[in-house]
């Protein structure tokens, strides 16, 4: 009789939040569609594919319309089908079974649960009490544990604060580790890593198109690297690993960089305005317990009574991220951030 392996037999599959809410304020998504122009680009492109053909194995227009979008060389990216199927990659072919990563917690959980399905052994450094990552921890530790890779990611998911390019330096530099940045929300601030890539021989970086450029459906994520490591992804990916669909809309989304910057400043100013709003809230009442500056499209917050609100929030229609004592809340549009500000209000009268 065939039995699962201990590695996968008590595993369950990934489960967002599910059901038809009004305001979803739940996955960091950008709330701005696409213009009715860029649809119309993508349906020309889009009406061009071979569909009997496998796409381009290395998607060199789509690396190339990323590279030109972020003033680096083509040469030194790899696109992949999110930055999920990146950091998988990743993660199994820089570690050999029993190899140690390093993450910090909290931080995004996939970097652990692919460490742990690939069989590597996790060395986990505890964020500060003010949820900071302390650089010289890490350093310590990874020298002390041999640590073989080091992931985070900057801006921080899901507490929403970043380190500098200088920590972020001192942190390369001092370590033998690959250190695997994750700059998915760093179109939100503005100490990315990403021009000194090619300076480092030990710097893996991720970007995504999911976040600022709202293009969560084409699952479409970059890893930028020198060019020994970014040879090695791309003979450790899978041949064909983003389709000739995603390809062809992802480089007219990328070629159309004034649309991008106009969607990245709306957005910013609508995470500005939903954290001034929740500080001012939070002046007028006890229900939280920090507000957490934030350089990303979300508001971090630290309360006692996370799960009562998060649930009296789903009662309402309104779906936001709840994680062990905190909530996590996407900055939406205007009128959405004003209706989880009214619910809060009326939340706050209930269980204060």
């Amino acid at each position: 009789m065939y039995t699962l392996n201990d590695k996968i037999k008590f595993m369950t599959p990934y489960e967002p939040i599910s059901g038809d809410y009004q305001t979803r304020l739940d996955a960091n998504e950008s709330f701005l569609t696409l213009p009715e122009d860029i649809k119309a680009q993508i349906q020309q492109a889009v009406g061009k594919i071979d569909y009997n053909r496998y796409p381009d194995p290395y998607a060199k227009k789509l690396c190339k319309a990323f590279a030109d979008a972020y003033g680096i060389s083509p040469e030194l990216v790899t696109a992949g089908n999110g930055s999920d199927e990146l950091i998988s990659v990743i993660v199994n072919s820089f570690l050999q079974k029993g190899e140690r990563l390093l993450v910090t917690e909290p931080d995004f959980s996939m970097y652990r649960f692919y460490g742990e399905l690939s069989e590597a052994q996790i060395v986990k450094v505890p964020k500060k009490d003010d949820l900071s990552i302390d650089a010289d921890a890490l350093i310590e530790t990874a020298s002390r544990e041999g640590v073989r890779v080091i992931c985070f990611s900057n801006p921080c998911n899901p507490t929403s604060l970043g380190l500098t390019r200088g920590t972020v330096r001192k942190i390369i530099t001092s370590v033998s580790a690959l250190v695997v940045l994750d700059e998915a929300y760093m179109d939100f601030w503005e100490q990315s890593m990403l021009g000194e890539t090619e300076k480092y021989d030990n710097l893996l970086l991720l970007k995504t198109c999911s976040k600022a450029a709202g293009f969560a459906a084409a699952r479409i994520g970059f890893a930028v690297a020198g060019k020994p490591i970014t040879t090695a992804i791309r003979a450790a990916k899978s041949p064909y690993n983003v389709n000739s669909i995603s390809q062809e809309i992802g480089a007219v989304l990328l070629n159309n960089t004034p649309y991008l910057e106009n969607c990245r400043k709306i957005m910013i100013k609508s995470r500005r305005e939903l954290e001034e709003k929740i500080n001012r809230f939070q002046e007028e009442t006890a229900l939280f317990d920090t507000v957490y500056e934030s350089c990303t499209n979300f508001v971090f917050i630290r309360t006692g009574k996370a799960r009562q609100i998060y649930e009296k929030l789903l009662e309402r229609s309104i779906a936001v991220r709840q994680i062990s004592g905190y909530l996590r809340i996407t900055a939406g549009t205007e009128q959405e951030n004003q209706a989880v500000l009214n619910a809060l209000r009326e939340i706050s009268r209930e269980i204060e």
